[in-house]
């Protein structure tokens, strides 16, 4: 190989190292964006904790979720989720439309309310359900919050 050829490369392959020298030591930002999504729940809650605010909580799980006029309610960082029923379909509620009653919630209920009325599910539901046909199932109509919600 010629002199003038081994200097073209040599240049090249020096050039090659600067450049990749120069990249390594470049800021590097990474930006990662992640939506946990609405709950994830089994099929049905093992059992319900009626709370002095009057709203039923999910005992045996390790996220929040309650009941309470009609819906379950679930918050998630700084959404709040809102579903007709335990499995689902789960949507982003905006929180001038979660129950004042839901930000009342203190930080350690599961501790403070453990000793509250425990009922399993299905008798839960099966009273829920004949109350719902006697009439006596209220609705949202888009109560304003009061005060900030869970995990704020």
């Amino acid at each position: 190989m010629n002199k003038s050829l081994c200097g073209f490369f040599g240049s090249v392959l020096i050039f090659a190292f600067l450049v990749i020298g120069a990249a390594g030591t470049a800021k590097a930002e990474v930006n990662v964006n992640i939506n946990i999504g609405p709950p994830v729940l089994v099929a049905e809650p093992q059992e319900l904790v009626l709370t002095p605010l009057g709203f039923y909580y999910v005992a045996g799980i390790s996220y929040d979720v309650f009941f309470y006029n009609g819906y379950w309610w679930s918050p998630r960082g700084d959404r709040w989720y809102r579903a007709g029923q335990y499995n689902g379909t789960w949507v982003v509620v905006q929180r001038n439309y979660v129950p004042g009653q839901l930000f009342k919630v203190p930080k350690n209920y599961r501790v403070i309310w453990k000793n509250q009325p425990h009922k399993k599910y299905q008798q839960w539901k099966s009273e829920y359900g004949q109350q719902k046909m006697k009439g006596g199932q209220m609705k949202m109509q888009g109560k304003k919050n009061e005060g900030r919600g869970r995990g704020h």
